[in-house]
């Protein structure tokens, strides 16, 4: 009998209409990988936050219809999916989607692949780079929901894809086209000799997280570097002006930086336009449709950025596709793994999901 595969890809989630919003901005802030206090602390928490960012979020959502294209963005990156795998593999594989906070969230995807009846399982993330605020807490969700259904099938995680060939070369394309749409509207070379003011800086932006979160030995942001200098490089323009940023805070805490806003600002003083890309978002959500087209757009008008453009996330492109279709057909079956295989990770990141602490016995007998 071959292998039947369930390879469930997994992202945030979000409302899907204005009803929506309070109880998703709940399960949000009730994960204790967002807000780690103990309950009721947290429940209690969780209830205020999203009770008071409640109006703010609904009014962000209608710009949007009412309700997050997420899901609709996911279950298109599925079908895309599934049709690659279809064409280049013998193997009995179903694509399935899973939402950490909103449905379809663990309980029913959970049933859905248990009805399938795989012989293997392999949680594939739509988080290139892998944080404990996305990767770990979903995936702990399905193990979790897969334990109490009894789902007698292992399960593969493929924890992150920072420097996967597919997603760099696809996010470097759509920059370089980008790029080279800022230098045709300019009506002027974007060579490295170009005066001041025509060659467009290109920002890659990244969802921020606390300060706290890395500290405590969190990867996610050397992954976010990592995968920045891997497209810069692959953009292929010589002399190329980049910058990383971080967007996305909430809350009164300090944040990895720089943020977004001020090298927006830096753009504006320097005189610059800016090419803003996407590369921890690889759907088009409230983040990209309302954060970067329209805030931070109006941002750039009014700090004096010449020209704003602003690249779109990869969805369904070709080369991230099949790049997907390789990592969830090469998982290692050894319950957790890199898009290499090995751990890419710097020892001293703890929360990596490769981490292999000292044991306790072998630690005393170095003392």
């Amino acid at each position: 009998m071959g292998e039947r595969l369930a390879i469930v890809i997994f992202n945030l989630g979000g409302p899907d209409t204005q009803e929506a919003v309070r109880p998703f901005l709940f399960n949000l802030f009730n994960d204790p990988n967002i807000i780690g206090y103990p309950q009721p602390f947290r429940w209690l928490l969780a209830r205020l936050i999203s009770g008071t960012r409640a109006k703010k979020s609904r009014a962000l959502y209608a710009l949007l219809g009412g309700g997050s294209p997420l899901l609709a963005e996911t279950r298109a990156q599925a079908a895309a999916l599934q049709a690659t795998l279809d064409a280049k593999s013998d193997t009995d594989a179903k694509v399935f989607v899973l939402m950490r906070y909103w449905h379809p969230m663990a309980r029913e995807v959970v049933a859905q692949v248990k009805a399938f009846a795989p012989n293997r399982v392999v949680l594939l993330p739509l988080y290139p780079q892998f944080s404990t605020t996305t990767t770990a807490t979903t995936a702990a969700a399905f193990r979790n929901e897969a334990k109490r259904q009894k789902l007698a099938a292992p399960i593969d995680l493929v924890c992150c894809h920072p420097k996967e060939e597919g997603f760099v070369a696809a996010v470097a394309d759509m920059v370089r086209a980008t790029y080279d749409q800022d230098c045709a509207v300019a009506a002027q070379p974007c060579h490295p000799g170009a005066a001041r003011g025509l060659r467009p800086r290109v920002i890659f932006t990244a969802h921020g997280l606390p300060e706290k979160i890395i500290a405590d030995g969190d990867p996610y942001q050397w992954q976010v570097e990592k995968t920045a200098k891997l497209i810069a490089a692959r953009v292929d323009v010589a002399g190329l002006d980049w910058t990383l940023a971080y967007q996305s805070r909430v809350g009164p805490v300090k944040w990895i930086g720089p943020s977004l806003e001020q090298e927006i600002e830096r753009a504006g003083r320097d005189g610059v336009p800016v090419v803003v890309a996407p590369i921890t978002f690889i759907s088009e959500h409230v983040e990209t449709l309302v954060e970067l087209d329209h805030e931070m757009r109006l941002l750039a008008e009014t700090v004096g950025v010449p020209r704003f453009h602003r690249v779109p996330t990869v969805r369904t492109n070709t080369l991230y596709m099949e790049a997907l279709a390789r990592l969830a057909l090469a998982a290692c079956g050894q319950g957790t793994c890199a898009g290499s295989g090995a751990r890419i990770c710097p020892a001293n990141f703890v929360k990596c999901p490769l981490h292999q602490p000292v044991a306790a016995a072998e630690g005393a007998a170095n003392i």
